[in-house]
């Protein structure tokens, strides 16, 4: 009886909600043939410029081949994308955002809103990520799985945004950074918050739950963080031996795990545990870049280096508590100190930049202090497309321009090779071989 009960739901549901394309995952269906012209593209294998590209897209949004634009003939039944004298690179990737975290409410002050409004406010966040290059976004943690909910809003077409690879609600310990830290006893619902286990067995199940409805990538805290109450950022916060359980619950699944980890002790034991990306690793200690440096199986770091800025100048505007901000400017430059010397030691490293702390059409400005710190425009380019597809597992769909990928483009009027601060304003984006207009 329940099977034919689901069945039947499903068929009234086949009949309700439009049809999914997965060609441009919310933008307008491409035709059946699309060429896009520019003046140039950016190969960020090579680190070369492909120059007069011809690229054509299929009706699935995806490269079918490219071609020298001044050679190539096509018909008048191919619809024809002339992008001008501008400089194309592949649709960005951001590794670690949250699309319903408004940067500009703190502190207590989200008190003020019902629990849907946050998922309101992601909509346009996704949008604002969109308009600012970022095609690609990996949300590590969400209420309510709001960033399922968004992602299969732009699957159905209802709203405009980036893909989204949706983590739903983060994993943790009792009383740590991913629990809920600031209500009293009283304000409590009975049992544990969605997400929080204090055993390997309760971590397993709390994977197996992410999975079921949706996510694509399960995040843990490791260690304490810096806007959460009665956490430091240097705690370790789950042991090594339930991280280790994450970890091989989540690849008998095919997922890939992230962490947020502040804290030497906890980066190492989030290394040795298999997990995939390391988010933060502000105080990264030697051994702990050395064990990332080495590990056979790749780990990458995502290290937000820029949102400080906005931290410190906003924050108290906003209602971030001064405990939080005190912890924000104790961490941020070792952080970036050990950003240089972690890249400078061969760790992989991918872009991420905690939008939700800051405002989401502001990442961008984070290229720039990531060349400040040592790395070269088109290594922070690659931490942004190649390296980040490669960290997904999404390297067949994205971040690079080549047949196969999707047509996802970035299009900026100058060489970002020279001022990388050129993607801090792209002056176009394409996704799915659609050019997103931006939003008003």
């Amino acid at each position: 009886m329940r099977k034919l009960t689901i069945a039947a739901l499903a068929g009234a549901l086949a009949l309700s909600v439009p049809a999914i394309s997965a060609a441009t995952d919310g933008a307008a269906p491409a035709p059946k043939l699309t060429v896009i012209t520019a003046a140039r593209y950016l190969d960020v294998v090579t680190g070369k410029y492909v120059e007069n590209p011809a690229i054509f897209v299929g009706a699935d949004g995806r490269i079918t081949s490219i071609a020298d634009a001044r050679t190539v003939k096509w018909g008048a039944d191919v619809k024809h994308i002339d992008m001008g004298g501008k400089t194309l690179l592949p649709g960005l990737i951001d590794m670690h955002v949250h699309l319903d975290g408004p940067a500009d409410i703190g502190g207590y002050r989200g008190l003020e809103f019902t629990d849907s409004f946050f998922s309101m406010t992601a909509v346009g966040n996704g949008r604002a990520m969109l308009d600012a290059g970022f095609t690609t976004v990996r949300n590590v943690g969400s209420d309510n799985r709001n960033d399922i909910g968004l992602k299969q809003a732009i699957s159905a077409g209802y709203v405009i945004g980036p893909r989204i690879v949706p983590a739903g609600y983060a994993l943790g310990a009792t009383g740590g950074h991913c629990d809920s830290t600031f209500l009293p006893p009283s304000l409590e619902k009975a049992g544990k918050e969605e997400g929080i286990g204090d055993t390997p067995d309760e971590l397993r199940y709390q994977v197996r739950r992410q999975r079921k409805f949706g996510s694509e990538v399960i995040k843990v805290c490791a260690t304490g963080g810096v806007f959460s109450r009665n956490t430091e950022p240097g705690q370790q916060q789950v042991p090594e031996n339930e991280l280790r359980a994450i970890v091989s619950e989540a690849e008998m699944w095919g997922l890939k795990v992230a962490a947020h980890a502040h804290g030497a002790a906890g980066i190492k034991a989030a290394i040795r545990a298999g997990i995939d990306t390391i988010e933060h690793a502000s105080l990264v200690d030697d051994e702990g870049i050395k064990l990332a440096a080495t590990r056979t199986k790749p780990v990458w770091f995502s290290m937000d280096i820029y949102n400080t800025e906005y931290t410190q100048s906003e924050g108290k505007k906003n209602g971030v508590l001064e405990d939080n901000l005190r912890k924000d400017r104790e961490v941020a430059q070792i952080q970036r100190d050990n950003f240089r010397k972690a890249f400078k030691a061969g760790v992989k490293m991918v872009f991420g930049s905690d939008a939700g702390v800051m405002p989401h059409g502001l990442v961008g400005r984070q290229f720039a202090v990531m060349v400040q710190y040592g790395m070269g425009p088109l290594d922070a380019i690659r931490a942004a497309t190649l390296n980040a597809a490669q960290a997904l597992g999404w390297e067949a769909n994205v971040g690079t321009i080549a047949v196969g990928r999707y047509a996802d483009f970035v299009a900026v009027d100058g060489d970002p090779l020279v001022n990388v601060r050129e993607l801090e304003d792209v002056d176009g984006v394409i996704k799915g071989g659609v050019v997103i207009e931006r939003a008003r």
